[in-house]
């Protein structure tokens, strides 16, 4: 059977490896299993949204509210922005497809970092557009202009902080960047990490409201499941100026994100407390693993996100050390199938960190020999 040609050169998302699987294939035993691979909350949600999913559960028979009033109500109020500035996805990677569908198509360039998140290129290639990326594994905004001046650009992905690396351009790096850009480029600013970035370290904040007000050709992109620990509810959202929101809402099915979601996200945004203290336990835990790195003689990136991104260079096969991690119930991520030698850990609980440094020192002494 014959299908759309452009698929011919689409990857699959390969996602983090799930527990059952780890169970399933080794014969680990789910309780001695820890996934760091995904960047989880360790922590998991607010008490207040089990308490609320627990009581609207009986609702799940009812389509959920499609006009999302609430949500959208909730989120204009934190931004400062109005609610027909958002729209909302099921997690913010259909609110990258959206886009991508809305302005691009095969004669079109999207232009992004080596290496960053895989579903921009996926997109990006469904659409049959060309994919264009800058030598440098982390943004490098003199590559960014460089490239755009020579070959331009119908959209451009930043993500910031980068996933899967960690790091994160200073904002006013990137507004001095976006004043270069032509206003016909839509540029896409995914801020999945900005909560763990604004905490850490006040000059990466990005403030949705400025952005789209001073460059209205961006889109800012969030989403719930990372500090607000509701990965499992796809919950993610878009905002930008109201032409460019009305046009993904032709593209927008409707009820795309369920009862459950919703309800989760709308309570999520209450209690900005569980979040902040989550973050903070996350730095805390994070210093663990530079030293870590540093003890045993290879680098880090310095990361703003809740993983970290430990580089291996010479001494470590990361393909090697991810598979003897996996085989003794630790999942983590190895980037690979991004050409770097480095594995990326999601940073997780006290004692989920004790126990993957004690692996990782048995699977690094047998690896050496």
């Amino acid at each position: 059977m014959k299908f759309n040609k452009v698929l011919d050169n689409c990857k699959i998302y390969e996602a983090g490896k799930p527990i059952e699987l780890v169970v399933r294939e080794y014969g680990v035993d789910t309780k001695d299993i820890v996934k760091l691979a995904s960047n989880e909350n360790p922590y998991g949600t607010s008490p207040k949204v089990t308490k609320k999913i627990q009581d609207i559960s009986k609702n799940m028979f009812m389509y959920p509210d499609d006009s999302m009033y609430e949500l959208k109500e909730a989120l204009a109020n934190k931004f400062k922005v109005t609610s027909e500035n958002i729209v909302i996805g099921a997690g913010s990677d259909q609110v990258i497809d959206f886009l991508v569908k809305a302005k691009c198509d095969e004669n079109s360039k999207i232009l992004m970092s080596k290496t960053t998140f895989a579903m921009y290129e996926i997109y990006g290639r469904q659409a049959g557009a060309e994919i264009l990326r800058t030598p440098d594994d982390q943004h490098n905004l003199e590559q960014f202009e460089a490239m755009y001046k020579e070959h331009g650009a119908d959209m451009i992905f930043l993500c910031l902080p980068n996933n899967p690396l960690g790091e994160c351009l200073d904002t006013k790096d990137v507004y001095e960047f976006l004043e270069k850009i032509d206003s016909e480029t839509l540029v896409v600013v995914d801020g999945a990490y900005q909560e763990y970035a604004a905490f850490k370290d006040s000059k990466k904040r990005i403030d949705p409201a400025d952005l789209i007000n001073k460059f209205p050709n961006t889109v800012y992109l969030g989403t719930f499941s990372k500090a607000y620990a509701l990965g499992g509810m796809r919950t993610g959202y878009g905002i930008g100026q109201v032409d460019i929101i009305k046009t993904m809402y032709k593209l927008r099915p409707p009820f795309n994100i369920s009862t459950l979601s919703l309800a989760a996200a709308i309570e999520a945004l209450k209690d900005e407390e569980f979040v902040n203290e989550c973050i903070k336990l996350n730095f805390d835990e994070m210093k663990r693993y530079e030293e870590y790195a540093l003890n045993k003689g290879f680098s880090y990136i310095d990361s703003y996100t809740n993983f970290i991104t430990l580089k291996f260079e010479d001494k470590y096969i990361s393909k090697e050390v991810a598979q003897n991690l996996l085989e003794r119930g630790i999942i983590i991520r190895d980037l690979t199938s991004y050409g770097v030698n480095a594995i990326r850990i999601t940073i997780g609980s006290e004692e989920q960190n004790t126990k993957v440094f004690k692996v990782l020192d048995e699977v690094l002494d047998e690896l050496k020999k």
